[in-house]
């Protein structure tokens, strides 16, 4: 058996362990409004009607008087998706911004991040002048089954680099999978 054989095969194999592919972990869908009361419960039902999913409301880490932001007040709402909301909303979000993301948007271990700038962008969501229009933030987890040998309580244990996903994997993964455009 030649080298080059040996090679294609090898590179057949990666492709076909279950192990190497790819998925969606989890979609965080952020809106930061900044301030208590009104606005924050207007956030809150837009994200509860787009995702599906009750939000959970976040609370400022430290006062910042400048933008009238005190310790311990509720200033955000977010919300997590996984398995097929995840997908469902990605396919939205992806629409909403045109399919096109840019290459900076990717960080060193393959998530992504991007901003949305009003919620009325994705597609099947009516304007309604009671709630008004929101912005919002949406960051994408990838991993390889088998990360969670380095997350669980008992029996922890590290992986190898080579399993960890890199920036290059994630664009290509999101090329594929989703139809997405990578913009220098």
């Amino acid at each position: 058996m030649g080298e080059q054989a040996l090679n294609t095969s090898m590179s057949a194999l990666k492709l076909d362990n279950p192990m190497r592919r790819i998925r969606v972990e989890k979609v965080i869908v952020n809106c930061s409004v900044g301030k208590s009361g009104a606005p924050l419960e207007r956030a809150e039902k837009i994200l509860e009607m787009l995702t599906g999913q009750k939000p959970s409301v976040r609370k400022a880490k430290k006062t910042i008087r400048g933008f009238g932001i005190h310790r311990g007040e509720p200033i955000a709402v977010m919300v997590t998706l996984r398995r097929d909301k995840a997908r469902e909303f990605l396919q939205k979000a992806f629409a909403a911004i045109g399919y096109r993301v840019r290459e900076e948007n990717f960080d060193q271990y393959g998530n992504l991040a991007f901003g949305i700038k009003e919620h009325l962008d994705i597609p099947g969501t009516k304007y309604n002048p009671e709630l008004g229009v929101i912005g919002m933030d949406v960051i994408i987890h990838v991993s390889r089954p088998g990360r969670r040998v380095m997350l669980r309580r008992r029996a922890r244990s590290k992986i190898g680099k080579n399993h960890l996903v890199t920036r290059e994997e994630s664009m290509k993964f999101f090329q594929e999978e989703f139809g997405v455009k990578i913009v220098s």
